[in-house]
């Protein structure tokens, strides 16, 4: 918190008093928060970079700060959903410094939700709640009928998130209930529904989930159609509906394609989705494959989006030092303590770090046992060949074990496909007697091919046969 206490010293010393933000709002505020709210739920980060940054210039040529600070709050947001918590407190550092001794209720309540939301992505629900009541005192004071209850309706669904984590699942419900007197657009319904599929209600999951999903067609809104999809999945694998789950995921991977440089996180959620729809159904490899999609492509997007992300917020953050001539040396003390908020974030960017490190090495392990799994259906596939004598049991062993195979050839190359078949038994361990029963020779004849094997890989007679191919791969 060092940074914030830097930059209101510098605020309190530099800045003089900004005029009254009512005459702004009719004019600034309200065309922002809406232009801003309907490019985010469509997931058009570039109409959202080019909204704020044409309006940041608009209220430093009016010398509206509070302005300004709206705009910071939504790229807040965005630099949030990106899990890029670093830079998005950064932007909430400066629309804290402005708003702190300003008595505009509104862009108060605005800041102090979405500073609720900011806590909650940090695990930290006590002060997510804290947030959000003082963003509930902040718009009751408002006296800005058109923002109030745009703003009201995301206080109350984000309270209702915070009290299902602590389990007050009475108090959560009515607040979704409170939000819902606000929406058209399928949110809310969302919400309750997962909220109730989270308890195992179907009946009254499916009235709420259907009910967003009949609002898809008129609410347009990309954002709200991908959440819908998501959570309809999610109730069709309740219902064993696998079919229709797989159609619903798939849709909304459709829509994540489009909106990902927004709605980033929902990408991990329906990979996840996937990977636990194809277990039910039994099908393992595909199972394998979207685990394995979201630990190996979550890590390719989320480096490439942010570069991208990373480099779109700089230019604004350049942007916002050029206001005037008149600023220049309150711009170079940003720049200095900034700086310095940014080593003392070095920490708590440390501590993220090591987070992400620990989700990644629990993902790995997840990786691995179901990858153990699909080898081990493969292998007693292998085994079951084997036992039949079939033709194909070599070119699947091959499969399997192709290292194993290019070691034998590389100590000879001469070797025949049936040797190299009566190899793969022996790497199987399948006994003596075993190979001669399943292959229909005598004992003997597989005592002489060990024999034979031994000379044409140069295995000497004390070394175990088996513990030889072992070793190979």
């Amino acid at each position: 918190m060092m940074i914030r206490i830097f930059l209101s010293i510098l605020f309190l010393i530099l800045v003089s008093c900004s005029p009254d933000s009512k005459v702004y709002e009719k004019e600034f505020d309200t065309p922002l928060m809406i232009r801003n709210e309907e490019f985010r739920i469509a997931g058009d980060y570039g109409s959202l970079m080019n909204l704020n940054t044409k309006y940041y210039k608009k209220a430093d040529s009016m010398g509206y700060q509070e302005g300004k600070a709206l705009c910071y709050i939504n790229l807040a947001q965005v630099n949030m959903s990106r899990d890029n918590y670093q830079k998005a407190e950064v932007f909430f550092d400066k629309a804290e410094v402005i708003l702190r001794d300003s008595k505009d209720n509104t862009h108060k309540a605005i800041f102090y939700n979405n500073y609720s939301m900011f806590n909650r992505e940090l695990k930290r629900i006590d002060k997510a709640l804290e947030y959000n009541n003082k963003a509930m005192g902040y718009i009751k004071k408002s006296e800005n009928p058109e923002l109030k209850n745009r703003i009201l309706f995301k206080i109350y669904i984000r309270a209702g998130e915070y009290h299902v984590i602590r389990k007050q699942y009475k108090i959560a419900l009515e607040y979704f209930q409170k939000a819902g007197k606000f929406d058209q657009s399928g949110i809310v319904d969302c919400a309750i529904s997962d909220y109730i599929y989270m308890h195992r209600n179907k009946d009254s999951a499916r009235k709420y989930i259907f009910r967003a999903y009949n609002k898809i067609d008129t609410t347009k809104k990309d954002g709200v159609t991908l959440n819908i999809y998501a959570i309809l999945g999610e109730y069709y694998i309740e219902d064993q509906q696998y079919d229709k789950a797989e159609d619903a995921f798939h849709r909304a991977l459709e829509i994540d394609k489009k909106t990902r440089r927004i709605f980033a996180g929902y990408t991990k959620y329906i990979y996840n989705d996937l990977r636990r729809l194809y277990e039910k159904k039994g099908d393992q490899e595909k199972a394998y494959f979207y685990l394995n999609a979201y630990t190996e492509g979550r890590n390719k997007t989320f480096d490439s989006l942010s570069a991208t992300i990373d480099q779109d917020m700089q230019v604004f953050i350049e942007e916002t030092v050029k206001d005037s001539e008149k600023q220049k040396k309150k711009v170079r003390w940003i720049v200095l303590l900034t700086l310095a908020g940014f080593s003392l974030l070095g920490i708590y960017a440390w501590r993220i770090i090591n987070l992400l490190r620990k989700k990644k090495e629990a993902l790995i392990t997840e990786t691995e046992k179901l990858k153990a799994r699909v080898d081990g259906s493969k292998q007693d596939e292998i085994l079951e060949l084997a036992r039949k004598n079939d033709p194909e049991f070599f070119n699947r062993f091959k499969e399997t074990y192709p290292k194993f195979v290019n070691r034998l050839l590389s100590i000879n190359p001469n070797l025949e496909t049936s040797e190299l078949t009566f190899c793969a038994m022996i790497k199987l361990h399948f006994t003596s007697k075993e190979i001669a029963a399943y292959t229909l020779i005598q004992h003997r004849t597989v005592q002489q091919k060990k024999y034979r094997i031994r000379k044409r890989l140069h295995i000497p007679t004390e070394t175990d046969i088996y513990h030889f191919f072992d070793e190979l791969g």
